[in-house]
């Protein structure tokens, strides 16, 4: 019985974006086209079959441990996007402020698609989406950086609307205007959830 269920949902590339150094920075910058293998997107900071474990898995590992690299990548959507920079008082919020990866259009609220979801390409690359990517403080410091006053509204504002981080689990290539096909765990909701969370 297959695990994975392809659904009618589908998403276009608007931007493709690599951060070369994060030590530089947060800032991604545009390409017209990428190739992702096992490590993720080639020349990303973020890539890596492995990466050392920080703040957000440190109930799980002991920060700098080395594990499995699930955030290769940072997908946001169009849409999110604009309500984030709507929320902000802002026209516009540019995916680079953000480091992010992928910004793709057409899947409504985007950073609640289930984890394990797939997107997949027309050359057969495939993101596995890990989990929701929580807002922080650095993309609201890029965006402090450009439009002063505003930065400090960032995390509020990307509440649930920040995107997700994704792992490459079928290598290949991708490009602007390339059409993904959203694919969904064939599961049902953990009835347990609510209790578990708390």
């Amino acid at each position: 019985m297959p695990a994975l269920k392809p659904t009618e949902f589908r998403a276009v590339i608007r931007w493709i974006g690599r951060v070369e150094d994060r030590g530089a920075g947060l800032r991604s910058g545009a390409l017209e086209r990428a190739m992702l293998g096992f490590a993720g997107l080639d020349g990303e900071a973020h890539g890596g079959e492995t990466r050392v474990s920080c703040s957000r898995v440190t109930a799980q590992h002991p920060k700098g441990t080395e594990i499995a690299n699930v955030r290769q990548l940072s997908v946001l959507s169009v849409e999110e996007m604009a309500r984030i920079a709507a929320d902000m008082g802002l026209e516009r919020l540019e995916p680079d402020y953000l480091g992010a990866t992928l910004v793709i259009e057409g899947i409504p609220d985007f950073t609640l698609v289930p984890p394990s979801s797939r997107l997949q390409a027309p050359s057969g690359a495939t993101l596995v989406i890990d989990m929701e990517n929580r807002p922080c403080l650095w993309p609201a410091k890029e965006v402090e950086a450009e439009h002063a006053g505003h930065g400090k509204g960032f995390m509020a504002a990307a509440q649930n609307r920040r995107g997700v981080t994704a792992w490459v689990e079928r290598g290949g290539g991708i490009a602007f205007g390339d059409e993904l096909v959203l694919h969904i765990p064939d599961q049902p909701v953990w009835p347990h959830l609510a209790q578990a969370r708390g």
